[in-house]
């Protein structure tokens, strides 16, 4: 139980932080948007601002996310959910965590293998690939890159997906381990010896 709570308290202080920061990304992608606007008006378009505000937008959302699970800020059906106990609620949240963490895994892993290919791996261990990466022993090919008239390099938005995805998991495990927590809070509670 000590664990969890250690792992609580720094996933949650970690998400929180780094979700606070990107609270203010929403002004970077304005300035980009302006910029947009600005340089239409002067006939000299920009041709960066349009993919540049998506990938700032991805970062925001993907960054955020960790946060927003923190804050119990996603979607649920409080119509039905505010009437039920704490020991519903935790079982609830418990069994709808381990749903989302299983999807997260399979989207990490994509997100992965999808980092690779824009590193210019074309192999299926994406794993081994950065290990290598790190050991020296591989080395990136030719790198993936949008197909607009830009042409930006898409492993960096790849890569601050997968970090986010992450984090997610992080979080989620952080929210698995706080409902196990009220479960083993609420069982004390009633003189549950287990």
């Amino acid at each position: 139980m000590s664990f969890m709570r250690l792992y609580i308290k720094v996933v949650d202080t970690l998400n929180a932080f780094i979700g606070r920061v990107m609270i203010y990304g929403i002004f970077a992608m304005m300035a980009i948007l302006l910029w947009s606007m600005i340089s239409k008006f002067g006939d000299q378009p920009s041709l960066w601002t349009l993919e540049a505000a998506q990938f700032a937008m991805v970062a925001y959302f993907i960054l955020g996310g960790p946060y927003a699970i923190q804050m119990g800020s996603h979607v649920r059906m409080d119509l039905f959910y505010d009437n039920w106990s704490v020991k519903r609620k935790a079982i609830t949240d418990a069994i709808m965590v381990l749903c989302l963490l299983v999807f997260l895994v399979v989207l990490l892993w994509g997100g992965i293998s999808s980092t690779a290919y824009s590193l210019g791996y074309f192999g299926s261990d994406a794993l081994g690939f950065f290990a290598g990466l790190v050991t020296g022993s591989e080395q990136t090919g030719t790198m993936e890159r949008s197909r607009t008239i830009w042409r930006p390099y898409l492993w960096p938005i790849k890569s601050v997906i997968c970090i986010g995805v992450f984090l997610m998991i992080l979080q989620a495990l952080s929210e698995l381990f706080k409902d196990i927590l009220r479960l083993k809070s609420d069982t004390a509670s009633l003189g549950d010896p287990s």
